[in-house]
């Protein structure tokens, strides 16, 4: 049976071109394919994957009716009509999963194994979890070299400035005054002292400000705010403390801040919807479809966890979050699978067809369970260190944006005295 969730369906009505006549049933979009299913046979017409289309068009049919034409590898054009909401809303959604199929040919390889086991793509997937958090942590490394590099320059230039007041003292101080410094240089000195340390004030804050709108992940996806009848290309950003809509100009649509988001439901692996409710008028509610959510999935259940809701049909689909993987409960429920699903003893394998002998076949073996253990640990390890790390680059920023507004209020200060000195 095929793991391929449903992304989306629609009703509609196909052209059979050799009977030259129009059938009633289903569109029916997966993350690789596309199949049209009659409503009276329950058959399934039509049916290839997204990487064979050619051509995407919306079309007229005999010059009155609305059309959406699929052009197959193989010149085979199929003729789509009656498309409810409407064929635009289809056109959009088809197009967008469509072009991320392109953009992402790796996944067809490995969606044409059909025959690898489901333990075997969960090592994939955790291999390539591993492969992505280790890149992670060589990115992170280096940027924690640039840091250190960064702080020897700005303790090379603090000291640079130690030497400059030195030197302005003493201009700014005549050997013949027995007093000190003069009493209207102190005075002047004192407002530019005031003066750049609001302006180090201003800076620190517009810093913190940045660092609250810096963006964690940004996917294309298909927005509505009305439901399904009004889906049109967009983008989602996912900031540390909000979620942007755009459309797809990148003219913002609505901005979520992260208190204001009270719901966030999980209609599939690759549909969402956003809500934010109201008291006396109606809620502002986000519909959203990529084929790149499981990766915004992941952000939402660490920063929106207490308010993600799993719907019903989310549940049903093969595919599952990433985060269940780290579940307690994880291993227990592997090996308890793995042991339901064993031969009985009583039975002896000579005499199960093939058949038989691969319905009852362990869905991830022991073996591939204590893989999959492995790999969970080296994941938790590389993540303990990446955090490690990141605590440790948070410190020197914190450093680094103290030193800095320290070094400008300097500079600002020598600047001031260096001109009335001229």
């Amino acid at each position: 049976m095929s793991r391929d969730v449903a992304v989306h369906s629609w009703s509609a009505s196909y052209y059979i071109n050799n009977d030259k006549r129009w059938e009633t049933g289903t569109l029916c979009l997966t993350r690789t394919m596309l199949r049209f299913v009659s409503v009276k046979s329950k058959e399934s017409l039509v049916s290839f994957p997204l990487s064979r289309i050619m051509e995407l068009k919306m079309e007229s049919s005999s010059f009155i009716f609305s059309t959406l034409t699929v052009l197959e590898e193989g010149n085979v054009k199929h003729w789509f009509g009656s498309l409810k909401p409407n064929r635009v809303v289809v056109y959009n959604v088809i197009e967008h999963f469509w072009r991320e199929r392109l953009l992402s040919p790796s996944s067809e390889a490995c969606g044409a194994e059909s025959q690898v086991s489901k333990g075997r793509e969960l090592i994939n997937l955790m291999a390539g979890a591993q492969k992505r958090l280790e890149n992670t942590g060589t990115v992170l490394s280096q940027q924690g070299e640039q840091f250190d590099n960064m702080m020897q320059g700005l303790e090379k230039i603090d000291s640079d400035l130690g030497i400059a007041n030195k030197l302005l003292t003493e201009l700014e101080t005549p050997s013949w005054w027995p007093f000190g410094k003069l009493p209207w240089r102190a005075q002047q000195e004192v407002k530019a002292e005031d003066a750049a340390r609001a302006a180090a004030t201003a800076s620190a804050a517009l810093s913190k400000g940045s660092g609250r709108n810096r963006v964690i992940t940004s996917i294309p996806a298909v927005v509505s705010k009305s439901g399904d009848s009004d889906l049109k290309p967009g983008c989602l950003l996912v900031h540390v403390s909000s979620l942007e809509v755009h459309d797809k100009n990148f003219q913002l649509l609505h901005r979520f801040e992260r208190n204001e988001v009270d719901e966030i439901k999980v209609h599939s692996p690759y549909e969402i919807t956003v809500r934010q409710r109201f008291i006396g008028k109606p809620d502002i509610c986000w519909r959203l479809l990529s084929a790149k959510m499981p990766e915004a999935l992941s952000v939402f259940e660490m920063q929106y966890k207490k308010k993600m809701e799993y719907m019903c049909e989310y549940r049903r689909t093969p595919a599952s979050s990433p985060c269940h993987l780290e579940s307690p409960d994880f291993y227990k429920g592997l090996q308890q699978r793995c042991q339901e699903s064993e031969l009985p003893l009583e039975v002896p394998a000579g005499e199960l067809s093939q058949l038989q002998e691969l319905v009852l076949q362990p869905s991830v073996s022991q073996t591939e369970a204590q893989e999959l253990r492995q790999m969970l640990l080296q994941l938790k390890n590389l993540a303990l260190e990446a955090e490690t790390e990141l605590e440790r680059q948070d410190e020197v920023l914190d450093v680094l944006t103290s030193s800095t507004d320290r070094t400008t209020m300097q500079i600002g200060k020598h600047t001031c005295r260096m001109k009335r000195l001229l």
